[in-house]
């Protein structure tokens, strides 16, 4: 029987997945992720969809992403020796301006790809890295590359450019957007589930450690709070979000700051941790009575109200809004930060509902549907890399 291999491979995470290609959507029979590789604190765990725990542990051996991806490798074919490896599906952060949907990768096209990674440097390299390894492990399988960029391809330009010369435009500095592949599952999921809302005007906020929010009008992307790279916008776990260009030059002239220690300010210690100068994870924040909690958590839920009102203005009107990822799917309180007296935009939460976390959580007079929605990336890759076999 096919099998189809899912990679998403991060600077000190590699997600991974096992599917089988038995009818129309490929059926995950396995599934886990590799934690804080190259630390002492390196981590593998998976199990099968009915719960069954096939490796929990950590282990000295996962000490850069080439060993992890070898571990997840030989792990898979320890539990599973039946399964033929027909695709192997990778999520790729950047496509760059022209890839609009899921391409084979070849030596030449991973060539193009490389030259993306100064777009996304704390993505691109390891992204690409683990397709390299996946072709050499597996020469006769599909290499497929599925674009978090890719959904947002098709912006109006004012939604896709910045107010520079254009000939910053013309050599890629533009407004790229990502988290694409959620999206894609949301849009998919509404177009089967609710398709009045999927051919209505649909904010979705992924929010998760990484965060962003997309304006979609039937289904499509025409706005994303994300901008050049993977770092506008909202607030994120360790990420800045907005930030006025001329903090960087002060930076860069006041205080005697290189690019390498700007780009680890503003990706590594800056949104959630920053602000909170304890952590970056939401549940942590949740249950601390902390200023700097507090403080970060305001902020946090400000910027998402903001972004929200200036997405509704993009899209002429507003008909729903979708949350989605680790926070957005579990976070009662965020969710309720968040929606709590937007009656000006249409929007009425039902607080019991949200406090149930059920599917829809606005209340029956509410003008705007609320809805959570738990994203499934790893199936939109299976779903491309399926397509590409036979």
């Amino acid at each position: 029987m096919d099998h189809i291999i899912t990679l998403n491979s991060g600077s000190s995470s590699l997600k991974f997945g096992l599917f089988t290609i038995t009818g129309d959507d490929p059926v995950l029979i396995c599934s886990g992720e590799v934690e804080s590789i190259g630390s002492a604190a390196a981590h593998i765990s998976a199990k099968t969809t009915d719960g069954q725990v096939l490796v929990d542990t950590s282990s000295e051996a996962l000490h850069d992403q080439a060993s992890a991806l070898d571990y997840i490798l030989d792990f898979l074919e320890r539990e599973f020796p039946a399964a033929r490896v027909a695709a192997v599906g990778h999520r790729i952060v950047h496509g760059g301006p022209d890839n609009d949907r899921p391409i084979l990768l070849t030596p030449d096209s991973l060539q193009v790809l490389e030259k993306l990674e100064p777009f996304a440097p704390l993505h691109q390299p390891y992204n690409l890295h683990g397709a390299r390894a996946a072709m050499e492990r597996f020469p006769d399988a599909k290499q497929v590359a599925c674009f978090d960029t890719a959904f947002h391809r098709h912006h109006p330009w004012v939604n896709d450019t910045f107010a520079l010369p254009t000939e910053y435009y013309d050599i890629g500095v533009r407004r790229y957007g990502f988290h694409g592949l959620s999206y894609d599952y949301i849009s998919d999921h509404l177009a089967n589930t609710a398709p009045l809302i999927h051919g209505g005007r649909v904010v979705v906020a992924h929010l998760g450690n990484g965060a962003s929010m997309c304006a979609m009008i039937a289904g499509r992307s025409v706005g994303s709070s994300m901008g050049f790279s993977a770092m506008d916008g909202l607030p994120m776990g360790t990420r800045c979000g907005q930030l006025d260009p001329g903090v960087v030059l002060y930076l860069m002239d006041q205080q005697g700051m290189n690019a390498d220690e700007i780009s680890d300010l503003l990706y590594r210690k800056s949104g959630l941790l920053g602000l909170s100068g304890m952590t970056n994870d939401m549940r942590t924040l949740e249950a601390s009575n902390t200023p700097g909690a507090r403080n970060a958590i305001n902020y946090y839920t400000f910027r998402i109200r903001r972004e929200l009102g200036a997405l509704a203005a993009a899209l002429g009107g507003l008909d729903a809004v979708v949350f989605t990822g680790g926070i957005g799917e579990n976070s009662t309180y965020i969710r309720d930060r968040i929606c709590t007296d937007m009656g000006w935009l249409g929007i009425e939460l039902d607080h019991d509902a949200n406090a149930d976390n059920r599917r829809v959580i606005s209340t029956d007079l509410s003008r705007v549907k609320l809805m959570v929605i738990p994203t499934n990336e790893e199936l939109v890759i299976a779903r491309a890399a399926a397509a590409q076999i036979g």
